[in-house]
Formats: structure tokens, sequence, C-alpha cells
């Protein structure tokens, strides 16, 4: 399927998940303001001058990507929610850590508005 906006992504995922997602979208519009909505490699995300954040519904859990490498204290802080490539999972079983994602969502604001975008070859 083929979405176009967060809601359309929302209204394909179960109410519970889509609670979470609502959740994390209202965290990360209060912590980055003008973050902008959009959709990319089909999952709701946050851009500013690039994407920054995306996050998406799994069937156990929720995950948030792209990894933060920038940020030692952060990335300590969520070893327990990385995985293998540093993207983050936070199973449904727990409760979501909201100001946590909040300062992932800030930290990887900062890490990719201080790197520059690669420049796709043709």
């Amino acid at each position: 399927m083929t979405f176009a906006t967060h809601d359309d992504y929302f209204a394909d995922c179960p109410p519970e998940s889509r609670v979470l997602l609502g959740r994390i979208q209202r965290e990360v519009e209060r912590r980055v303001p003008g973050a902008t909505r959009c959709i990319a490699y089909q999952m709701p995300a946050f851009r500013q001058q690039r994407v920054f954040f995306y996050f998406a519904a799994f069937k156990k859990h929720i995950g948030i990507y792209p990894p933060v490498t920038q940020d030692a204290a952060l990335i300590a802080e969520t070893a327990p929610f990385r995985g293998p490539k540093g993207n983050l999972s936070f199973p449904y079983a727990q409760e979501l850590p909201l100001e946590l994602i909040g300062r992932i969502a800030e930290a990887l604001d900062r890490q990719y508005s201080a790197t520059p975008a690669r420049k796709r070859r043709a």
C-alpha cells in the first residue's frame, strides 16, 4: 500500500498502534518546531532541510529510524532498544518512553542539520 500522509499510514494500523504513533507525532512536533510531516520509505517521517526522523508500527513494536550516531550519552541510554544497525524498537509490552523519543528527535534533527546532504549520482 502507498501512503500520502501520516493520517493515511495511521489509518492502516491497528487502533492501539495508531494511538502510540499519534503520541510520537505530537512529541516530535513539540520538540522540533518547524519540522514538517512527510512520508519517506512508506513510513511517517519528519523533515527540516531533509528527512531526519522516521517511525513505523510493526507487529510487536514501534520502530524509530535512523540511528543516533553523534550523541554518546543518548546512544548509551537507548542501548536497551537498539537493534544490530542501531535502529530503535520500542515493544508494545512496555510503556512508550515519549520523553526519550522527544530527545531522540532533537538529536536526529541536530545530527542531520549538521551533515550535508549527499548528492545523488545522475
